[in-house]
């Protein structure tokens, strides 16, 4: 299977998922989603692929589900409880950040055969985490906060609160996405890539976030029938 068809699939895959924690576990299960695809995407994102003729890095699925997060609870709840995930995400990261530290200080027993595996995968993971970390913070508090402005105005012109969500949703989250994907992939790529190959990335980052943008707008209106139905 070709990774054009994986990238699809797992963006059917992770947006699904995301619904599903809602539908079963209300906002716990956001927050239980925040949790896992923070750390999952910045294990995800040092994994570099080539598909539609660009050279990309993994995780950027999952890091647009943690947006697609921020605006469901914006939607259905309020700013407060979406400002909770993204504090919720910025501690994990900093707790992920400690802990892997601390696996690669402990010396391996001669029967381990791991050690060598974590090494590679996790010796890049602090400036990879931090990169993440600052940007998730900007990002995401910037994604809500426009989110809320967008909402504000548009109430105010139309009357009505529930007029224009795919406007709110779509303006506030390509915006943070594009903040997303220069600032991390600048602080935790340079130097490690070729400038042409550092574009690159960033460039094919921001195209998977328009794609996913676009397509995360159903999930926040199905999110809002789900919010109905309980």
């Amino acid at each position: 299977m070709n990774n054009e068809i994986l990238l699809i699939l797992n963006l059917i895959v992770v947006y699904g998922a995301t619904l599903l924690f809602y539908r079963l576990f209300g906002k716990a299960g956001l927050y239980a989603w925040t949790v896992f695809a923070t750390v999952a995407a910045n294990i995800e994102v040092l994994i570099i692929i080539d598909a539609f003729g660009i050279e990309q890095t993994l995780g950027n699925i999952l890091f647009a589900s943690t947006f697609l997060v921020t605006d469901i609870l914006s939607e259905n709840h309020s700013k407060k409880d979406a400002n909770k995930a993204v504090y919720l995400g910025i501690a994990v990261s900093l707790m992920l950040i400690i802990v892997t530290k601390f696996w690669l200080t402990f010396t391996p027993s001669q029967n381990d055969f791991t050690n060598e595996a974590f090494r590679i995968i996790f010796s890049n993971t602090p400036r990879v985490m931090l990169a993440g970390f600052s940007v998730y913070v900007i990002a995401q508090l910037f994604d809500v906060w426009i989110y809320h402005k967008i909402w504000a105005f548009t109430e105010k012109k139309y009357g009505n609160r529930k007029k224009l969500l795919w406007v709110r949703n779509n303006v506030a989250t390509l915006l943070s996405q594009l903040i997303n994907a220069i600032l991390f992939n600048f602080l935790a790529f340079y130097g490690v890539y070729d400038n042409q190959t550092l574009i690159s990335i960033i460039l094919s980052t921001y195209i998977i976030y328009v794609f996913a943008t676009f397509l995360d707008t159903p999930i926040v209106y199905l999110a809002r029938k789900v919010t109905k139905n309980n």
